[in-house]
């Protein structure tokens, strides 16, 4: 195991690099967002050359996992060369704040992104081990979760763009669909997502500590680079129409609208 988590380190290093050359040449730094999805692929295919398992489960795995990665690698490759040469407003407001040494500071994002695609990688890991030739129930159980949380968030994502893509949309808030009873239906299904990967790692031996995967994405979705800095971005460009959002929907889990706490008070 030892040798295959520094193969991934080096792999996810070299892809990060390569993506920071391309965000310069671009002007660009959206763009690791792309790289950090897509890069699951080449890390996943990395554990399974070099694992014992049986052939079919090497490739069920891997299969797994690329649908999972491509399909938002993808979606985030179309949402960013919609608005280049501008960035996404997370990224314009860190070239705010790391103006002193804006390239230096972005590297060492990029080389963070990387090593955090290894760290979260740790189920894949754990499954690259297991020897079983049957597949057990937690398997199972995870793959079940592992698909209906896909289709959730692809359908999060599909009814945001459509919603965007309507001229009358301009400046409002997207509340149809799942996004009225979540403000971040996506980020959800992603963890579940990141649940069913240490489901299905549960059922190899140690693999339980693979939990650890999916408390820290939903510490970084809900306290980090997630739900705060998206919200902060839809503030400045939305408004009053984004905190009337807040106050009536639930920020994560979907939930049933509650009625709004907020009155806005007109001055004569």
């Amino acid at each position: 195991m030892i040798t295959a988590l520094v193969a991934a380190l080096i792999l996810a290093a070299g892809l990060m690099a390569v993506t920071f050359a391309l965000a310069l040449w671009l002007d660009n730094f959206s763009i690791v967002d792309v790289a950090w999805s897509f890069n699951f692929t080449p890390v996943a295919a990395l554990y399974m050359v070099l694992s014992p398992a049986p052939g079919w489960r090497r490739g069920v795995v891997l299969a797994v996992v690329a649908v999972w990665s491509l399909r938002l690698a993808g979606h985030l490759a179309r949402r960013i060369a919609a608005l280049h040469p501008v960035e996404e407003g997370r990224y314009l407001e860190l070239r705010r704040q790391w103006a002193n040494n804006v390239q230096g500071r972005f590297f060492r994002f990029f080389m963070i992104q990387g090593g955090l695609n290894v760290l979260l990688s740790t189920p894949i890991l754990f499954l690259s081990r297991h020897v079983d030739p049957a597949l057990g129930l937690l398997e199972g159980l995870g793959l079940a979760l592992f698909v209906t949380s896909l289709a959730g968030e692809a359908l999060a994502d599909a009814q945001l763009a459509e919603f965007k893509r309507d001229p009358a949309s301009k400046g409002r808030v997207c509340d149809l669909g799942l996004w009225r009873y979540s403000r971040h239906p996506n980020y959800f299904f992603e963890w579940l997502v990141w649940c069913a990967f240490a489901l299905m790692a549960t059922a190899v031996p140690w693999g339980f500590l693979s939990w650890v995967c999916p408390a820290l994405m939903l510490y970084f979705l809900l306290r980090v680079t997630g739900i705060p800095m998206t919200e902060e971005q839809a503030i400045r460009s939305r408004g009053e129409a984004y905190r009337n959002y807040q106050a009536t929907t639930s920020a994560f889990v979907p939930w049933f609208p509650r009625t709004s706490a907020r009155k806005v008070v007109h001055l004569k």
